[in-house]
């Protein structure tokens, strides 16, 4: 892993984090840190049961408290989205359905333009961005598209894209099935494990 670089030295168009168990004071000062001026949620649903610091009301206001400002992107950029076509048989998404979404596509949008103004970080709940959505489709996403992005863990430092473990495969062709018996999907790119709508990421 890299050492995080100074804020304002080579930063990377976007950083991404996950809030993992870190109390508010401890994740306030991670993204401090690092510059970041705004947060942009892409949990489908912006709650946690373990981890109430991090549900949106109370979030939003501590970021607000210390500065820092919030933007919900979970309808457009989160990992449980609504509709069976986004679904394989066993509950995964699939990713590229959502890519090519017009939903997903305003969300990015609305991720850049914020971009283009202030420094800052896409946030899910897991730490290490190797399993989580945020890595395995929105990064990839705008990996392909030029925009660079760069990881915070939960120790401060700075992981590149093309360090995370995840990222190899990805100039792999991406492959879609559809079945003759019964029109189901299966594809290379989707959420590592099955998972419920709505609920979480």
């Amino acid at each position: 892993m890299k050492k995080a670089e100074p804020a304002g030295a080579g930063k990377p168009a976007l950083l991404s984090i996950g809030h993992s168990t870190h109390p508010i004071e401890v994740f306030v000062a991670l993204l401090r840190g690092h510059g970041v001026e705004s947060v942009a949620d892409v949990r489908t649903t912006p709650f946690s049961r373990f981890n109430p610091q991090f549900n949106r009301q109370s979030l939003e206001r501590d970021l607000h408290a210390s500065g820092l400002r919030y933007l919900f992107l979970g309808q457009e950029l989160g990992g449980r989205p609504d509709g069976d076509r986004f679904y394989d048989p066993e509950g995964h998404v699939l990713y590229g359905r959502m890519a090519e979404s017009p939903r997903f596509e305003a969300g990015l949008a609305r991720l850049v333009e914020r971009a283009e103004r202030s420094r800052v970080v896409v946030m899910c709940s897991e730490e290490n961005p190797a399993g989580c959505h945020r890595f395995l489709l929105v990064t990839r996403v705008l990996h392909d598209r030029g925009v660079e992005v760069a990881h915070v863990r939960g120790d401060g430092s700075t992981e590149r894209t093309e360090d995370v473990d995840a990222f190899r495969g990805w100039s792999d062709p991406v492959y879609e099935d559809v079945s003759l018996l019964d029109g189901s999907v299966s594809s290379s790119w989707r959420s590592t494990r099955p998972v419920k709508r709505g609920v979480g990421a």
